[in-house]
């Protein structure tokens, strides 16, 4: 199965969404929707109207990486997307940034 994957260099969950793609080696068509106005146009058809969208557009928050399988499903869940392709989920030392929430650094 082929899927999209709509991000931006500047998260830092797409960053390490491209990291595992890279290091494992499977194919996908990545959309950057920083990189011109079609793409960000693009992608915020699909967010301004979609409920899966609802909880992050209520927190302010943008709803990326999206995955969009090949039959149109959409999730926002990295291990639910590789799934969809035959990968097996994340495993912890795949992911190569961290926030410092994750490392002990929010209270």
């Amino acid at each position: 199965m082929n899927m999209k994957v709509y991000g931006t260099p500047i998260c830092i969950d797409c960053r390490n969404y491209r990291a595992i793609q890279k290091s494992r080696g499977f194919a996908a068509e990545y959309i950057d929707i920083t990189e011109n106005t079609a793409n960000l146009k693009e992608f915020l058809a699909i967010r301004d109207h979609d409920p899966l969208f609802a909880p992050q557009r209520e927190k302010g928050g943008i709803g990326i990486p999206l995955f969009v399988g090949e039959d149109g499903a959409m999730t926002l869940d990295v291990d639910e997307a590789l799934d969809w392709i035959g990968q097996p989920p994340v495993r912890p030392e795949e992911i190569v940034e961290h926030r410092a929430c994750d490392i002990g650094g929010c209270k």
